[in-house]
């Protein structure tokens, strides 16, 4: 049984809180929670019936043979610190989107798990969405043949009373705007299905919301396959959530995911057509009833193989560095108004710092 303790008690623990807690992860669970806010701590404790802290480090010392895996769920500006100080206890960590802000910290991260031998998972729980696996099939066995254009779409309402929930939200030094937060997964999953990045070239704006950072952003790639693609990512979408998706288009075929966390196949077609083809639509047109969808569960479970069995990683601290590496590209283009070429030395990027 693999023992996690929550560390922050925010918006987003509710989704792990209540796979642990309610025994929805076979061979993991809950053994305690933590968060600097009493309340926030109590509530969460009391409500899995698990010891609850307002101090990491006191966390740790108490519980100390009773833990086994540490999920960082706090602000992503302390996601940093807050892992380099579960691996100095020797726990294997898990950190949600993103690892981190800069790419200093996230190296910080990978050297400090590396120098105590303990693992570092970094959610990207989308990859392990069912359409999102048959996409990912598709490409590695060839269907699309020449990859042409692949876009994600991330079309999100956060209205003021989101940002509002927290001082952090929507900041340069803590949070980040939609491209670090909402649209994070939906990066990843376009670079991991389309490999490498050459360049980027991107404009934002702060249309709706009153914060610090961008609320609405347009990208344009080029990967190194030769392959253009397209980020539309955006929080000031009313009245409600309206899409998730990615689309791949290749010279034998097309694909488009959809719903609301790229959990809906919504095209499917292929020039040959191969035996099944026609039963993909409905076999994978199941929409989650939110944003974060069902990949939590999946990732937890793969997050246990890896403990207990020694399965290989798919997301550990290098492959979740990827990712920002590209984020931070898409700012420092924001900011210059130029066309960025990965790999690079950031300049003005704002991400990470305070202003």
């Amino acid at each position: 049984m693999i023992h996690v303790a929550l560390l922050g008690c925010g918006r987003i623990s509710k989704r792990h809180s209540e796979l642990l807690g309610d025994g929805h992860i076979n061979n993991a669970c809950l053994t305690c929670v933590c968060d600097i806010k009493r309340e926030r701590a109590k509530a969460c404790g009391e409500r899995w019936h698990v010891p609850w802290f307002t101090d990491m480090n006191t966390m740790m010392r108490d519980m100390e043979e009773r833990i086994d895996l540490v999920s960082v769920l706090t602000e992503s500006g302390n996601h940093a610190r807050h892992v380099i100080e579960v691996a100095q206890h020797k726990k294997h960590v898990l950190v949600e989107k993103p690892m981190a802000l800069t790419l200093d910290d996230a190296d910080a991260m990978i050297h400090a798990c590396d120098k105590s031998g303990v693992k570092l998972f970094v959610v990207k729980q989308n990859r392990f969405n069912v359409p999102v696996q048959k996409l990912r099939q598709a490409l590695e066995t060839g269907r699309f043949g020449k990859i042409v254009l692949g876009t994600v779409r991330v079309r999100w309402c956060r209205k003021q009373n989101y940002y509002d929930q927290d001082p952090w939200r929507g900041t340069w030094a803590l949070d980040g705007g939609v491209l670090t937060n909402q649209a994070s997964h939906h990066v990843d999953l376009l670079e991991w299905m389309l490999g490498d990045v050459e360049s980027v070239f991107a404009k934002s704006r702060t249309a709706l919301a009153d914060i610090e950072t961008e609320d609405t952003a347009v990208v344009v790639l080029k990967f190194r396959s030769g392959a253009l693609g397209i980020i539309e990512a955006t929080t000031a979408t009313r009245p409600k959530d309206l899409e998730g998706s990615i689309s791949i288009l290749g010279e034998k075929g097309s694909v488009v995911i959809g719903g609301f966390a790229v959990n809906k196949m919504e095209t499917w077609q292929f020039d040959p057509e191969l035996p099944g083809d026609s039963e993909v639509m409905e076999k994978f047109s199941v929409n989650p009833p939110d944003v974060y969808g069902f990949g939590h569960k999946a990732y937890y479970e793969h997050v246990v193989a890896c403990l207990e069995q020694g399965s290989h990683q798919l997301v550990d601290g290098l492959e979740g560095r990827k990712s920002l590496e590209l984020i931070i590209a898409i700012y420092e283009s924001i900011e210059t108004g130029k066309e960025v070429f990965l790999r690079f030395q950031p300049q003005l990027c704002r991400l990470g710092h305070k202003r």
